[in-house]
């Protein structure tokens, strides 16, 4: 009996998508809404916060955004160099415009001291995490904004609509991204305008590709702002308007609907941590996430069994410390920090979360005794400050 032949199913039908379509998304570099009716009353708390805070204007600040002018500067944007300084350019109607974190932070207001870092502290990120009630794998490279309580959820959900380089999966913040929500919760120094800039140059100097993603229309509300301010007499025109989609009081109201699916929390809330709660909270140094006289819940032990779970015992460092490169060194590694070590000092996270229990050891392993002109501080995988010989 002969086979029964298979039906060949019709080729699917390739969808055709304008060059809007493919180079910008509505959600991207949205308006947010911080209900300032105060609606719904259990954001409260960090619609109010984030209303007094310095991300406010650029959250929030409303402008038509014209697909010509982002068109025209995305085409010919380039990373160059004005008095020594790297910055962005690109020509729109033959007149330059010019994007650098300085220009960013006078145009968003975001009053960044220009001597900030953009990036965080893994460790001190991990530690926070807990102390917001995370109940994501702090380890992970993404965190998922569900997996906060409803007003860290809220203010993670702006940073990733309004201010993060993502033009999907919007559910979804990277380390970069959970480390800026952290510098704002613990009043630490950050530079938003750095980390913009950083987002937006990258952007411009993809090849594209499975791996690396193609380029697309990034901040375009920001870049219509600075165009306003830099050539405030551009050609415009009603049809020319790029859709950006602002949030509304309904989308906050399905937002509050859906967290509580996902989020049991307690009742009452717990009381916001660090500077979303207490006004005049005073930044920490170094990776402490919390002060020594907190009142909050000590994580270290948890984040230290969180560690071995996820990554085994730490092991020994096996670098002679005592030896001298001069006299066959090989570099690698020259010794081992204190910052989630757990060494012959004694502490447990050491300074990670602002309890420092260890003898002399301490002392000689902290930021005040910098490594020496031939040695840098980074952090391995586990977030434990290390000392490398620079090779």
């Amino acid at each position: 009996m002969a086979p029964k032949e298979r039906k060949r199913k019709a080729p699917t039908k390739k969808e055709y998508k304008s060059e809007e379509e493919v180079m910008s998304e509505k959600r991207h570099n949205q308006i947010a809404f911080l209900d300032p009716a105060e609606k719904i009353t259990e954001l409260k708390e960090i619609t109010q916060w984030i209303r007094e805070s310095r991300i406010n204007n650029a959250v929030t600040f409303s402008t038509p955004v014209y697909k010509s002018l982002v068109k025209a500067f995305g085409n010919s944007a380039s990373v160059v160099q004005i008095d020594g300084t790297k910055v962005i350019q690109g020509q729109v109607n033959n007149l330059n415009v010019v994007v650098s974190p300085e220009i960013l932070n006078t145009v968003l207001e975001l009053q960044d001291d220009s001597n900030a870092p953009f990036s965080i502290p893994i460790m001190c990120t991990r530690g926070c995490l807990l102390r917001m009630k995370c109940i994501g794998d702090v380890f992970s490279s993404q965190i998922n904004k569900g997996d906060f309580p409803l007003r860290y959820k809220f203010l993670l959900h702006v940073l990733i609509q309004c201010l993060s380089n993502r033009r999907s999966s919007y559910d979804i913040a990277c380390n970069d991204l959970v480390g800026f929500m952290v510098a704002l919760v613990l009043n630490k120094p950050f530079s938003i305008s750095k980390y913009i800039f950083a987002n937006m140059k990258e952007n411009i100097t993809r090849t594209g590709g499975r791996t690396t993603g193609n380029k697309f229309w990034m901040y375009p509300r920001f870049l219509q702002m600075i165009m306003n301010v830099q050539h405030p007499n551009l050609p415009k025109a009603d049809d020319d308007i790029l859709k950006i989609e602002p949030m509304i009081l309904q989308s906050l109201r399905i937002f509050k609907s859906l967290a509580a699916k996902r989020y049991t929390e307690s009742n009452p809330p717990r009381k916001l941590v660090g500077a979303l709660g207490k006004p005049d909270y005073i930044a920490l140094e170094d990776v402490k996430w919390g002060h020594n006289d907190s009142q909050s819940d000590d994580e270290e032990p948890e984040l230290k069994k969180k560690m071995i779970e996820k990554f085994g015992p730490e092991e020994p460092d096996s670098s002679d410390s005592d030896s001298d490169d001069d006299e066959g060194g090989g570099g690698g590694d020259a010794g081992v920090g204190a910052v989630g070590a757990s060494g012959a000092g004694g502490s447990s996270v050491g300074a990670a979360g602002g309890t420092s229990a260890g003898g002399d050891e301490e002392d000689s392993k902290s930021d005040n005794n910098p490594p020496g002109p031939r040695y840098e501080v980074y952090y391995d995988e586990r977030g434990v400050k290390r000392i490398r010989t620079i090779r």
